[in-house]
Parts: structure tokens; sequence; C-alpha cells
């Protein structure tokens, strides 16, 4: 579209109850754009609202009824027509109307008796302007929309990542199945469950709870660390065989401590994935591993990652052992409350057992009762 075409396409509505300046302003401005006009502000309010909607309004301030200034703030009030730019058009000249003019809103301000130049060179202006601040825009919603692609773009490659490194520590243990799967189902459930809950509101925010679950696949990374012989027993370790067993807590969190260090710099769920790794066999009383943390010293993550685990250990086949009914997993988690598991996330547990039975029948391996 050429520039002709553009200016011819342009709507300005010039606003003014006496019908002569009407007239002069509309022989100013029509050999170029195209020209609306209305006598009153109560019209004006009513062609701003319509189509075409003016580019520009050219507005007289002193008229009956409605003033400009009345005018100008009911435009501003409406989402529709806020953004039209606004000229004053009138007879006052004094500094302190035009700094009333221009503090509530106009773009500019013209004096009365008009001259065509300059009316001219001040509507060509604000209409650039205009067309810029569009443009730059436009310009605006494009990079959102591509930041926000890219970050997405990010976040699957993060996921598949996660994924695939969690797959290469169930290589080690094929009998684990969808367990990937239903533990993250089980950390969102606890998370959701005790984000209004005043121990653990200020940590289970929104942001968090997303990076708990992104990150609860690599809680048994370390494991690719054990040899067969110990990982694939099908009876009970020896105490020689269950230290080293135990070292893949502290195996995992190196693991991710090594990978922060190749990045030099902070990755939120990285950190989180660490400390599930290193503390999710921790126990509330302070009898787990590897550093027999006990009570709130147990990171948060860990003590969710906990009692989702175990619940899933319960219900499915390992080498070692049978699939137990779910009936029978709640149980023993509820004999564990204060002991093993932290009391409040028991609770929450017991509330919501229909979700984690829901969950465990969605993503159920062949053997799980």
């Amino acid at each position: 579209m050429t520039a002709i075409q553009e200016a011819a396409q342009t709507t300005i509505l010039i606003v003014d109850d006496t019908p002569e300046n009407l007239t002069v302003l509309s022989e100013v401005l029509q050999p170029t754009w195209r020209v609306r006009a209305a006598n009153s502000g109560r019209r004006a309010l009513q062609i701003a609202a319509g189509e075409p909607k003016p580019d520009l309004i050219l507005l007289d301030v002193m008229m009956p009824e409605m003033d400009g200034y009345a005018v100008l703030d009911r435009l501003k009030d409406d989402p529709q027509t806020a953004e039209i730019p606004v000229i004053f058009v009138t007879a006052m000249d004094a500094t302190e109307d035009e700094e009333h003019g221009l503090d509530a809103g106009a773009v500019d301000y013209i004096t009365k008796p008009v001259r065509p130049a300059i009316v001219r060179a001040r509507v060509r202006t604000h209409l650039e302007l205009k067309r810029a601040k569009a443009l730059l825009l436009d310009e605006n919603h494009l990079l959102e929309a591509e930041v926000a692609r890219r970050m997405r773009q990010n976040q699957i490659i993060q996921e598949v990542s996660i994924h695939a490194l969690a797959r290469l520590a169930e290589t080690r243990d094929p009998e684990t199945g969808n367990h990937l799967r239903r533990t993250q189902g089980y950390v969102r459930t606890l998370a959701e469950a005790l984000k209004d809950n005043p121990r653990f509101s200020d940590y289970l925010q929104p942001h968090t709870i997303d990076l708990l679950v992104r990150s609860a696949p690599l809680h048994d990374i370390g494991k690719v660390g054990i040899p067969d012989h110990i990982l694939l027993k099908p009876g009970k370790l020896t105490p020689e065989e269950w230290d080293i067993m135990q070292t893949h807590a502290r195996l995992g969190s190196d693991a991710i401590e090594r990978a922060e260090q190749d990045i030099e710099e902070t990755v939120e769920f990285l950190a989180i994935a660490k400390e599930i790794a290193h503390y999710h066999h921790e126990k509330w009383n302070g009898s787990g591993y590897p550093d027999r943390l006990a009570g709130d010293a147990i990171p948060i993550s860990a003590r969710l990652m906990a009692l989702a685990d175990v619940f899933d250990a319960l219900t499915c086949r390992r080498v070692y052992k049978p699939p137990m009914p779910i009936a029978e997993a709640r149980a023993i988690i509820e004999r564990e409350r204060g002991q093993h598991f932290d009391p409040d996330i028991v609770d929450a547990f017991v509330r919501c057992f229909d979700t984690f039975a829901a969950i465990a029948q969605r993503y159920a391996d062949d053997d799980m009762l």
C-alpha cells in the first residue's frame, strides 16, 4: 500500500460545537485524510466507538453539556477507544490550560485560530507516532510468542533428557515398568494436597510443584552405579551388599551435581532432583540413609518422594518380592506415620488415597494388584 493510499484510509474525527470550526478543519484535512465530524461530545463518543474507528481525534475543549476534558475521560475509560490519540483544539492559550490538557491524556494542544500548515504537520506527526507504536506492539507480540515457543522447546528438551536418564537407570532394573509415571503422579498429588498447609505453603508454590514433578524421575538414577549381582538379586541382601545398595542415593546426587558444575549455572529442577536423589531414603525418625537426617531436616521434596516411592515399591513386583494389594500398602504407610514418614504427608496420602489408587490403575503394570 502506498503512503497516499494509506493516508486515504486514515480516519480523523474532528469535534467542535461550532459549524464554522468544523468546516475550517475539514477543509484543512480532507485533501489528505478521511474526515468525520461531530458537533457534540456525546456524538463524538458514539463515532469513536463505531467503525471505522478514528485513528486520531481533534477535540474542542469548550463545548456545552460535555466539554473536551469530559469527553477525553470517557475515551480513556473505554478499552476500545483508550489508545486513540487526542489533540485538543481550543481558543484557550494559557500555559496552565495546555498543561491541564496534556495531564488529562491529550497528545498535543493546538490553539485557535488554527493555522493549516501547523494542523497538518501536527496531525501527520501523531499519525506516524501511532503507526510506529502499533508496529512496535506487533513486534513485541511476535517476540513474546517466539520466547514462549523457545521456552516450551527447552522445557521439552529438559523433560526428554530427564526421562532418557531415568530410563537408563531403569534398564538396570527392568521390572519397574511405569514406576516413573506413577511416582510423578503421587508426588504431584501430595504436593497439591499440602500446598495450603502452613508447614509447606511457602515451599509448595505452583512453580515449585511443577519442578518437583519434573525432577521426580531422577530419584533412582544412582542405581546405574550398583552392580547387577546386588541390584537384581532375587533374595535378601547381605549386610555388605546392603551397604553398597545404599550408596545409590549419594551416587545419584553426585552425578547431578557434576552435571550442574558442567553447565556452570544454577538450574532449578536439577537442584531439586539432587535433593530427591540424595535424601529420599531418609526417614522421619532419623533411621534412614545416607545421612540419618530426621524430621524437618529432610528436604520437603525428599519427604514427598519417600512416600511416593515406598507406596509404589509395595504395590509393584520387584526381583525380591511379589506385588502387594494397595489396601495392605495403605495400612503399612499409615503405620509408619511419624516413623518413616512425615505425619502431615501421611495424612495427605490418606485424604488422597482414591487418587493414588486411580494413578496406580491408570499406569498399572501387568502384574500389579
